[in-house]
């Protein structure tokens, strides 16, 4: 296997070079001194770096470079098409070797944590040093590098966490300029700086770009750099500080913050290009000087122009003028909003809605109101004295410190005191001159401000009700997104600020009773009437229309300030005059979604009786009454259990689906079984889609608590189709199936009508666009469930794609979702936008965590479960072929030899278990070729998802060694392993560092290393990979984690493969458990003295090992 890696050197660009675990670790020893640097032992070749980025990019790898500063190739050259929605896809690399700087121990570099080695090699002893090691290495120039980049995770090779960052960067920058984050600039043309990386000697120096022409004339290049504020601001710095040790080992002597900055600049440039291609910015415009050619290059390939020098000169000094109003600096100026004390309008009003509570204090306000009504002017008015002071508003000028948003000097101190506040010392020279050029800067962007200015000193601008409403709505946005400080009333943002609506609606059956098992659905009719409110207090229709007549934008209504939006107000008034019925479908929609039109009122809550009622206030899984399962249920439900039953019944007498997501070990597949045990005879088949390593589980568990349930298994080469399919289907109660299967036969499944439809791990449709998740979606069913352990709020993309097959259209379109849910708050951090989700969905999604205080009484404190898989076709003809061959041996043997050959028959055996890699010792790839290593992926993304960490025992090294480095590949976190060959040191060094709450989540072990004398209580998962068939020894192993430290509980999963020799010797030691030390004894010699046909039976492979 290929790990691939990325360093990115400023100047030059991307350059890949890549590990490879078929070459030997150990670098050749020399006598003395080691060299400044030395080949890397294991980099692959070109030719072995170019195929395995070929199934990312086209690739030719050329013999001479292009200039370092160059871009891509024009649009104009075949192989390099010009597109307009992405970048360009490489066309050149330049072959190369790169200088890295990589840890070192005992004469060799250190293996990164994704290589995976064929055999686990013994490990180097010695201290850990920095050293120089060539590698072989491909360069791309900014442009090609993003298209590479983009397309991250569709090449051969893993990806090394160098590469995956890299990756991180380039999506920013193409996020940032389909924002219009990106300000155009120009560079210097500056000389080519030395970099670690070498071109392959023999192929053609790289040509300096044309430089001028006369000597009056300069060489530029024309930029597009980011403009990085407020959240964008943020993001960027973490990512500095999330680069990867390894992400310096070419450029080791540049900060991280100046090499992420450089590499972001260089590829937000080429993505600003690549969605300008076509577009000409010459038109119009100055057409003296260097603009023109500035403006030409900003849309070419290389960006290279040149100008006279004192028009270039101009040029760069107007943008730099221009881009320091759009970016500003370390101290940035600070507008406050403050509100006036009293509101001489609102006492009017409610003098005017009630008349007889009017005292003398009411007639003192209505003075008050007349006074500041004749001398009220526009915004920034002069000063005013007595009453009419009161009733005005006023924007605090001050200056703030952009890095420390807390740290606001106001105007009136800087303009007592010319020296620097103690607060922003060292951030600034002369704080007068600077508060002055920062509310220049700000006018231009909000020219109300221009009043204040006129005075020597600005210290606030007077508005009155119409210029606030101004700034609050247009002024402060503007100036927020140009990262000046902007500080509002704190009620601004609160939902009782503005006008809400409450939609009352009324069940047609009797409020306290369920409907039959038809269910009303989403179709059927419920009465309702609206009520506009002020937060929590309702607001009449006199009151609406007093409002009205203010025919103002902000008023002090019951003691807080509440907008006046017009629009709204009318809104308001329409819907008092409304009532009537509509659907279930429609009232869900209109009452949980987000307003369709600026002027609707968003609606604060919806209040149902009955069954709706509780569905609606998100509650009824509290406030039903648990259900007991049904007779035809073998098996006891914990009280949580028996309360999640009882929820998805709810939900199925109502017709509407839902989401399972109880957290991972909580049993979700008894609460489900539970659920089809109780279907009546004639309710129809249920449809189960799930990943091929979860069928055999379903069959067994299914078998397990609900016997009489009629199950058939759709999958294979020689499942049923045509008439024998929906014969097969009517003679179930479920039907088992895959998601390929599904997609491959969604003609035949959509053609039956389903009485319900399961996915479990529902994660696989969260790619709505994907072909099995639009097969799921288009199936048929009365009721919907999906089942997921993974929380679904955290990524809301796979959010709308679950919801849309649990409960179709709830949610709307995936266009308008990601609109008004997933950007502004997966971006933006939008609180608001998330209470609304929560609201729609919630009622829909049962989620309950093992810390729940209603849960955790219910739970053992060590909740131990056996994991069946079932085998690939590769392992289960592999399995086969040791068994015939063993088999045939055995039985012409005897004695001494005999027992070797049976422990050995008995270790390949449970190698083939585990992976065929394992067995065949070839190096080969991991991924879709082991039944267990397909569940433990399965298993470790619920673990990571939930911030928690595991263990993984193997009693094999070698196996250890390849689980480590596929997982750390595949989840992109660092897996330690612990083996018998790693000293004391670093054994404790591994446990401290695991222990710590940032440390690595996964542990991976080998039995005899790691199963005594450690204490691992970080862990509350403990998965044993592979058996030890003595249970005294397993039980060791997991007290690593269920240990006096534990607070939490700890799951314990023991993986075997069905049908195989790993689940008959389990059931035999499950059946005579307290007997184990007795009849099994240590270890596995007890198995050489079954006789052969004992052993043909035992090491046989059973029919329903493989699903395929």
């Amino acid at each position: 296997m290929l790990v691939v890696h990325g360093a990115w050197l400023p100047g030059a660009g991307l350059v890949i070079w890549a590990e490879d675990s078929a070459l030997p670790p150990q670098a050749p020893r020399r006598p003395g001194r080691a060299p400044r640097e030395r080949p890397h032992p294991f980099a692959a070749d070109h030719a072995a770096l170019a195929a395995a980025l070929a199934g990312a990019v086209p690739q030719t790898v050329a013999p001479s470079a292009r200039p370092a500063s160059a871009g891509p190739q024009r649009s104009g050259s075949p192989s390099a098409p010009p597109q307009s929605t992405g970048p360009q896809a490489p066309t050149a690399a330049e072959p190369g070797s790169v200088l890295l700087r990589l840890p070192t121990r005992a004469g060799s570099p250190a293996d990164s944590p994704e290589l995976v080695r064929p055999a686990v090699t013994e490990p180097a002893r010695g201290t850990v040093t920095l050293a120089g090691w060539r590698a072989p290495a491909l360069r791309y120039a900014p442009a090609d590098a993003l298209a590479l980049l983009r397309a991250a995770g569709d090449r051969a090779g893993v990806p090394g966490a160098t590469l995956r960052h890299l990756a991180e960067l380039a999506g920013f920058a193409v996020d940032l300029v389909r924002r219009g984050r990106v300000l155009p600039g120009v560079a210097g043309s500056s000389e080519p700086r030395p970099t670690a990386f070498r071109p392959l000697a023999g192929a053609s120096a790289a040509p300096r770009a044309a430089g001028p022409g006369r000597a009056h004339e300069a060489g530029a290049r024309a930029v597009w750099r980011p403009l990085l504020t407020g959240a964008d601001a943020a993001w960027a710095r973490s990512l500095a500080l999330a680069l990867p040790p390894a992400g310096r080992a070419a450029a080791a002597d540049v900060p991280a913050g100046e090499l992420v900055a450089d590499a972001l600049d260089a590829l937000t440039d080429a993505a600003a290009r690549a969605a300008l291609t076509r577009t000409a910015l010459t038109q119009g415009g100055r057409r003296s000087g260097a603009v023109p050619a500035w403006l030409a290059a900003l849309t070419a390939p290389d960006g290279g122009f040149t100008a006279e020098r004192v028009a270039l000169d101009a040029l760069a000094a107007e943008l730099d003028d221009w881009q320091r109003d759009a970016a500003g600096g370390a101290v940035r100026a600070s507008f406050r909003l403050v509100e006036p004390a009293v509101d001489p309008i609102a006492d009017a009003l409610a003098a005017a809605l009630d008349p007889t509570a009017a005292t003398d204090t009411d007639a003192t306000a209505a003075t008050a109101t007349a006074d500041a009504t004749a001398d009220s002017g526009g915004p920034g008015s002069g000063a005013e004295t007595g009453s009419a002071d009161a009733g005005r508003w006023r924007v605090e000028f001050g200056l703030q410190a952009a890095d420390e948003p807390g740290l606001v000097v106001d105007a009136g101190h800087i303009w007592r005191s010319p020296h620097a506040p103690s607060g922003l010392a060292g951030r600034l020279d002369s704080p007068q001159e600077t508060l002055l050029a920062e509310l220049g800067r700000a006018s231009r962007l909000w020219p109300e401000l221009d009043t204040a200015l006129r005075t020597a000193t600005p210290e606030a601008l007077e508005l009155d009700v119409e210029g606030a409403h101004r700034f609050l709505r247009e002024g402060a946005p503007v100036l927020h997104a140009a990262g000046f400080g902007v500080l509002l009333p704190g009620w601004w943002r609160r939902p009782s600020a503005r006008l809400g609506a409450r939609l009352q609606a009324r069940s047609r059956t009797a409020p306290g009773t369920v409907a039959a098992d038809g269910g009303f659905g989403l179709d059927a009719l419920v009465d309702y009437r609206w009520e506009v409110s002020l937060g929590d207090e309702p607001i009449s229709a006199e009151e609406l229309a007093a409002l009205a007549e203010l025919k103002t934008p902000l008023v002090r209504l019951r003691g807080r300030w509440v907008e006046l939006d017009p629009g709204r107000l009318a809104a308001g008034l329409r819907l008092l005059r409304s009532a009537g019925e509509l659907t279930v479908a429609d009232l869900l929609r209109l009452g949980l979604a987000e307003a369709d039109s600026a002027d609707a009122l968003p609606v604060l809550e919806v209040v149902a009786d009955g069954a709706l009622g509780d569905l609606l206030a998100g509650q009824a899984e509290r406030r039903l009454v648990p259900l007991d399962p049904p007779p035809a249920f073998a098996g006891t439900l914990r009280p949580y259990q028996r309360r999640g039953l009882a929820w998805l019944a709810f939900l199925q007498s109502l017709g509407l689906g839902g989401v399972l997501a109880d957290d991972m070990g909580l049993g979700k597949t008894v609460q489900l079984l539970a659920l089809f045990a109780g279907d009546p005879p004639d309710a129809g088949p249920t449809l189960l889609v799930c990943p091929m390593s979860l069928v055999g589980n379903w069959q067994r568990e299914a078998a397990r608590f609900a016997p009489k349930l009629r199950v058939h298994v759709h999958h294979g080469a020689e499942r049923a189709r045509g008439d024998d399919f929906v014969a097969a289907v009517h003679a179930a109660d479920l039907v088992l199936t895959t998601y390929s299967v599904a997609a491959r036969d969604a003609v035949d499944l959509a053609g039956i009508d389903w009485h319900r439809v399961v996915v479990d791990e529902a994660q696989a449709i969260k790619n709505a666009s994907t072909r099995q998740a639009e097969a799921v979606r288009a199936l048929p069913a009365r009721h919907r469930i999906a089942v997921t352990g993974t929380p679904v709020e955290n990524r809301l993309a796979d959010l709308w794609s679950i919801m849309q097959f649990a409960n179709p259209g709830l949610l709307g379109p995936a266009a308008s979702f990601k609109k008004a849910y997933a950007e502004p708050i997966e971006r933006h951090g939008d609180a608001d936008a998330a209470e609304r989700l929560r609201r729609m969905t919630g009622p829909f999604v049962l989620r309950r965590l093992k810390t729940d205080s209603s849960i955790i009484s219910d739970l053992p404190e060590k909740l131990e479960m056996e994991v069946l898989c079932n085998l690939t076709a590769e392992q289960a003809a592999l399995y086969r072929a040791v068994v015939d061959d063993m088999l045939a041996r055995i039985e012409s043997t005897d004695g001494i030899e005999r027992h070797g050959l049976v422990l050995a028959a008995m270790t390949r055996l449970k190698q083939v278990c585990n992976h065929p890699a394992q067995l065949l010792h070839d190096g080969s790839a991991l991924p879709n070729r082991s039944g267990k290593l397909a569940r433990l992926e399965e298993i470790l993304d619920e673990v990571l998802a939930a911030g928690e960490k595991a263990l993984l025992f193997t009693q094999y090294a070698e196996f250890g060694g390849m689980l480590r480095g596929h997982l750390s590949a595949r989840f992109g976190r660092e897996v330690l392993f612990l083996h018998g060959g790693v000293g004391k040191a670093d054994r404790d060094a591994m446990v401290t560092r695991f222990q710590s709450d940032a440390g690595p989540p996964l542990f991976v072990l080998s039995l005899k290393a790691g199963g005594t004398g450690l204490t691992l209580t970080a862990a509350n998962h403990v998965v044993h990979v592979d058996r030890w068939w003595n249970p005294a020894v397993e039980d060791q192993a997991t007290d690593r984690a269920f240990r006096i430290g534990q607070r939490r509980r700890v799951q314990v999963r023991k993986f075997v493969c069905a049908g195989t020799v790993e689940e008959k010797v389990a059931a035999m030691i499950a059946e005579k458990r307290s007997l184990a030390a007795s009849v099994v004894g240590t270890g596995e010699q007890w198995v050489t003295e079954l006789s052969t046909e004992r052993l043909r039976e035992l090491f046989a492979l059973e029919a329903g090992a493989v699903v395929e």
